[in-house]
């Protein structure tokens, strides 16, 4: 722990950590705060995956493009604008009656301007530690964001369920201006240039570490979004337990990546992480009381934290500065593709077999979330000996 606390008297970094897990606080109560006000108008949590698909998609595709675009624009214009629009449409699902179509638009709309906070944070971090240390700040941001799953989803949960899904949002939308606000204005981010790309758009994702980092978030993300609505099924009817339980697995999460974040990287290490969504997934299959469903998640949150720091040093060792944003809003991207499929599917799935159904797609996500990354280090490892072949 001692170094962590190194890491924090850096200037700039405790700064940086702090106003971006403000900035980003919203992150871990909008999917939660959407699936519960889309579902108590609607009665159906399959229209609420359609609205959460929606605002996921255009996060997904506005991921890359802003996140380059601060290359060319500068980071404050784009993430003043995307913060302003992306709060307004938050403000209006909210407060506007709108048939289902309305809501799918105004989400969308929402997720194209979600503001490219994490891609900006994660290519300034090279430019505030040396590369000695960066692989153990990867570390501290995977584990240090999880205070936004942690709070987040109770918050939101306690807000919507036991005041009102309206002021629910309205709190998301309060939030994601006052940190936009604090961040934007840091110093650091004025002093940092983020270099405009030179390559052709989308052709970082020819390494395959950013590739396999995309796909690994894509798997990871949708499992535990298929989680979360399936908590919110079991739980969420007048109650305070799905924020608890969700609070928890996020908390398992920060300590194990504390604990083990910032180890080597071995061949299966990802897989392993991984595979920690399968096994909590399974149990949550297996029970269905408030304590036997909590260890259950606590299980699959254990691998949280530990698989996203693997997945930023993969990117962070593999791109030049100039490509970094971009890396990192597609691995951004890959993450939230992985939000929509897993809600929405989760959703339908809800509808026809109750919580159950969430699981079993969180579990179905996992086995992949396993398998990708085992088979991409075994790809890797076979065309090394190749190449050391065809060299001699």
């Amino acid at each position: 722990m001692s170094s962590y606390w190194r890491l924090l008297r850096t200037k700039g970094v405790a700064r940086i950590m702090s106003s971006q897990i403000l900035a980003r606080f919203p992150s871990g109560m909008i999917v939660l705060g959407l699936l519960i006000h889309i579902e108590a108008i609607f009665d159906s949590y399959g229209a609420a995956g359609l609205v959460l698909a929606a605002t996921s998609m255009g996060q997904a595709i506005a991921g890359p493009i802003t996140s380059r675009m601060m290359g060319r624009l500068g980071a404050r214009p784009i993430l003043i604008t995307t913060t302003l629009v992306c709060a307004a449409s938050l403000v209006a699902i909210a407060l506007i009656d709108m048939p289902l179509i309305g809501y799918v638009l105004v989400g969308l709309l929402g997720g194209l301007s979600y503001p490219p906070v994490q891609p900006a944070v994660r290519t300034m971090y090279p430019k505030l530690v040396e590369p000695a240390r960066l692989p153990r700040l990867f570390s501290l941001d995977a584990s240090a964001q999880e205070i936004i799953w942690v709070m987040g989803p109770l918050v939101i949960t306690v807000v919507s369920l036991q005041v009102s899904p309206v002021v629910g949002l309205l709190l998301c939308a309060t939030l994601l201006v006052f940190g936009g606000v604090w961040f934007i204005g840091s110093p650091e981010l004025g002093e940092v240039r983020f270099a405009p790309s030179t390559g052709r758009f989308g052709a970082v994702l020819k390494r395959g570490p950013v590739m396999l980092a995309t796909a690994s978030g894509f798997l990871l993300v949708g499992s535990t979004a298929a989680i979360e609505a399936a908590i919110v099924r079991r739980f969420g009817e007048g109650g305070v337990e799905a924020g608890v339980i969700l609070g928890v697995m996020s908390l398992a999460s920060l300590v194990a990546g504390f604990a083990f974040g910032h180890r080597q990287v071995g061949r299966y290490t990802l897989s392993m992480w991984m595979s920690t969504l399968v096994v909590g997934g399974v149990l949550a299959l297996l029970v269905d009381g408030f304590w036997g469903t909590l260890l259950a998640i606590a299980v699959a949150g254990l691998g949280i934290a530990p698989a996203l720091a693997v997945m930023f040093s993969l990117v962070a060792s593999t791109i030049k500065f100039s490509e970094s944003a971009e890396a990192y809003g597609w691995a951004n991207t890959g993450q939230l593709v992985g939000a929509a499929l897993g809600s929405a599917t989760a959703g339908f799935l809800i509808d026809e077999m109750g919580s159950n159904g969430g699981f079993m797609t969180a579990v179905l996500f996992g086995v992949a979330g396993v398998l990708v990354p085992a088979l991409g280090s075994r790809y890797r490892e076979v065309r090394r000996h190749r190449s050391t072949a065809m060299s001699r």
